[in-house]
């Protein structure tokens, strides 16, 4: 099951589940559809049916309660970044306020000094839970997304909090959907890559991760209930801007496509602030 948000002709935003080229919407639930279907545990019913082609599909979840990200995931981009694995998870917040869907503009703000690019497989929560054991890790997990974990190394790196340089407006592209759990039988196994205007820059599978799903649930619900709708960013493996020599830095008008086996695509492309 692909589950997504979009905008229609009207200019209304809903919810839907996307079946080849049909969107069945989802039951219209405050300000995120979706939200509210993976609250109910995905047994909200389905009503009119629409085409793919007169929707614009927006990230799948708009609304999240909150977004974690996971930095130093994979042992190769920790060396390229020149940091240190930790003995527990590098856990920080990106706002959801910086959220922007697929085929949208990533805005390059004058601000955001030396932006980069992040492939990564993400985790949506499904059944809330607190102290959850490695063990159930499958019991809480809704589906799976692409996340594009957009950084300003010159604001990330100025100082030893990350959130504020991973947090600008767009700087968190999301989808194309929400790929259920269901119809990812090891989310270990998935080959990731990424392309910078058809240049192969990352490429990877995430059974590279150090820490895997059941250790990152585990960890971050020791501390913090996890709730439904909640997003794991699971960390970007080797290949990004800061770890090259020289390093590179995005540029307006160019395109970024992430694909994530058994998942799809999630193409943006960067333009300057206006």
């Amino acid at each position: 099951m692909k589950i997504v948000s979009f905008k229609d002709k009207s200019g209304r935003v809903g919810g839907g589940v996307l079946s080849g080229d049909t969107i069945r919407r989802l039951p219209k639930s405050g300000t995120d559809d979706v939200l509210a279907f993976i609250e109910s545990g995905g047994t909200s019913p389905l009503g009119e049916e629409l085409s793919v082609k007169d929707v614009t599909l927006l990230a799948p979840l708009y609304h999240p309660p909150r977004i974690f990200g996971i930095g130093l995931n994979y042992r190769e981009h920790a060396a390229e970044s020149k940091m240190v694995v930790q003995s527990v998870p590098t856990v920080f917040l990106k706002l959801p306020s910086s959220i922007t869907g697929p085929d949208s503009d990533v805005v390059l703000w004058t601000n955001a000094t030396q932006p980069d690019y992040e492939a990564e497989l993400a985790i949506v929560i499904g059944k809330p839970g607190y102290r959850i054991s490695k063990e159930n890790w499958r019991d809480h997990v809704f589906g799976y997304t692409i996340v594009n974990d957009v950084s300003a190394r010159g604001v990330q790196l100025a100082t030893s909090q990350w959130n504020l340089g991973k947090s600008f407006p767009t700087f968190t592209p999301m989808g194309p959907w929400i790929v259920s759990a269901d119809e990812i039988a090891d989310p270990h196994e998935l080959d990731i890559r990424l392309t910078l205007n058809d240049e192969v820059m990352q490429s990877a599978n995430t059974r590279d991760l150090i820490f895997k799903i059941p250790e990152l649930i585990a960890h971050i619900s020791s501390i913090v209930p996890l709730e439904a709708g909640d997003v794991i960013s699971t960390g970007t493996p080797p290949g990004v801007g800061l770890g090259r020599n020289p390093q590179r830095w995005l540029l307006p008008d160019e395109q970024m496509v992430i694909e994530i086996e058994g998942i799809g695509a999630l193409r943006n492309t960067t333009r300057a602030e206006s």
